[in-house]
């Protein structure tokens, strides 16, 4: 797991007992560390305690907080007991940070009721809420409205608030690149670049004819060249693939991978068709599910939206992520469809990937021009999907997010595939229509779209649907 660094706030009121924050910020402490964050919290020696009540505490822990502002990923805010709810929504303000805030408090014992371990921090959560609600500050919920950190729910909230954070934390300033322009019977892939921008998200574009021009500066003897020759006969079965394609491959990997450093890019999406097959002699498929396989997304078709999917599914699962077509029904089965693409899939995805020729292509531009399509099944089991759009008329970015499985039911078909089982399939569907979300769907073989929903819906502002059983 990719290592989050938390801001901790712990809330404290100076008419309880002080054993209980003392006690409870140590408590959370090592749970935070147990579960490999690192924590940037004000210790006994700034305040006392190490708790924020007053408005030089807040001051304090702002202060603490901006200093290592590149670090902190998510704030925590801790309430071991009612707490002050005008020193928690102070800190967070006065920092500047702009990262996604998780509320919690702990969870009184019936039994102890009296004055020395009596904690109010159920009544106290709801008016640090309040106050958070009031400042304009968007937070996150625990599951259980109260609850001791040893409780295997907290766990769980922390791990579904680290996904959170990694979202946010990689949408928020991302750069991507667009390779080529769309293909020109693809309009429902056309998006807003200044909605994104606005967003904070950059797009570099770049024209195919200079990624020709720069493989056609690369010696066959490069050892860039060379190299990745021989990572692609390592990463999946190339029986029968002509030589010359394949070295056609490493090259526009080289050309890829060097543009994408230059430029600082985390994902590309790519005109995969069909300039690349007739100007070149390849689909650049198996290149690109290279990419997205180390966590480098990349999408097809210039799918820039169905890229930022991926990126966000990566993010919160920290696996490999893909792009699919919403493609066929499933005979009869209403929560069953084929989910299917020519194809990129990343390996870490499929059952017995192999590469082969791009069968749908080929028939207009030749097979000989079509090699380095990743053709397989997807392996059974819980995956999650998303949608991202931008609205243009409405000036808006729109969203959608759930989860299924792919099965094993029976399908014998080309490309890439998987049977995918998603409860009351057909409201999504009527959803995808009736909005006008493109065919194009990112998935990730994890259950994370509670997490995807709350990073777009609450901290990224978009117009979100999640999609529940």
């Amino acid at each position: 797991m990719s290592q989050i660094t938390l801001g901790m706030i712990v809330g404290n009121r100076n008419f309880f007992p002080d054993s209980l924050c003392e006690e409870g910020r140590r408590d959370v402490l090592e749970i935070l560390r147990t579960q490999g964050f690192q924590v940037i919290s004000l210790t006994p020696q700034d305040t006392n305690l190490g708790t924020v009540e007053t408005w030089d505490d807040a001051r304090k822990c702002a202060n603490l907080f901006k200093e290592h502002g590149d670090q902190i990923d998510g704030i925590l805010v801790t309430l071991p007991n009612f707490g002050d709810e005008r020193g928690v929504a102070n800190a967070i303000r006065l920092s500047g940070l702009k990262v996604p805030v998780l509320v919690h408090a702990f969870a009184d014992d019936p039994n102890k009721m009296d004055l020395a371990h009596r904690r109010d921090s159920f009544c106290g959560k709801l008016s640090v809420c309040n106050n958070l609600k009031q400042y304009g500050i968007p937070f996150s919920l625990t599951s259980k409205h109260t609850v001791a950190p040893a409780d295997t729910s907290f766990a769980k909230d922390l791990e579904w608030f680290a996904a959170i954070c990694r979202v946010v934390k990689t949408l928020q300033g991302a750069r991507i690149g667009a390779i080529g322009t769309r293909p020109p019977n693809f309009n429902t892939v056309r998006y807003s670049e200044k909605l994104l921008e606005a967003a904070g998200i950059s797009v570099e574009p770049l024209d195919l004819s200079e990624v020709f021009g720069e493989i056609e500066r690369l010696a066959d003897t490069e050892p860039q060249v060379q190299k990745l020759l021989t990572d692609i006969g390592g990463y999946i079965r190339t029986t029968g693939v002509p030589q010359d394609a394949l070295l056609k491959m490493a090259k526009l990997g080289v050309v890829i991978d060097r543009w994408v450093e230059e430029n600082e890019l985390i994902g590309t999406a790519i005109q995969c068709w069909t300039s690349m097959e007739e100007f070149f002699g390849i689909v650049p498929c198996a290149v690109m599910s290279m990419m997205s396989n180390r966590l480098i997304p990349s999408a097809c078709e210039v799918d820039v939206t169905g890229l930022i999917g991926m990126l966000a599914l990566q993010a919160a699962s920290q696996k490999p992520s893909a792009i699919v077509d919403w493609n066929n029904n499933y005979g009869d089965h209403l929560d069953k469809a084929v989910a299917f693409h020519c194809s990129n899939f990343p390996r870490d995805l499929m059952e017995d990937p192999s590469m082969g020729y791009q069968d749908i292509i080929a028939g207009t531009v030749g097979k000989e021009n079509t090699y380095g399509a990743v053709t397989g099944r997807i392996k059974p089991g819980p995956f999650s999907f998303a949608r991202v759009s931008t609205d243009d008329t409405n000036g808006i970015v729109r969203a959608y997010v759930g989860e299924g499985e792919f099965t094993d039911d029976p399908l014998t078909t080309f490309g890439g595939y998987g049977v995918v089982r998603i409860p009351n399939l057909q409201h999504l569907l009527h959803h995808i229509c009736s909005n006008g979300f493109e065919h194009h769907v990112a998935i990730t073989p994890s259950q994370v779209a509670a997490a995807i929903y709350e990073a777009f819906d609450k901290y990224l502002g978009w117009d979100t649907y999640y999609h529940r059983a």
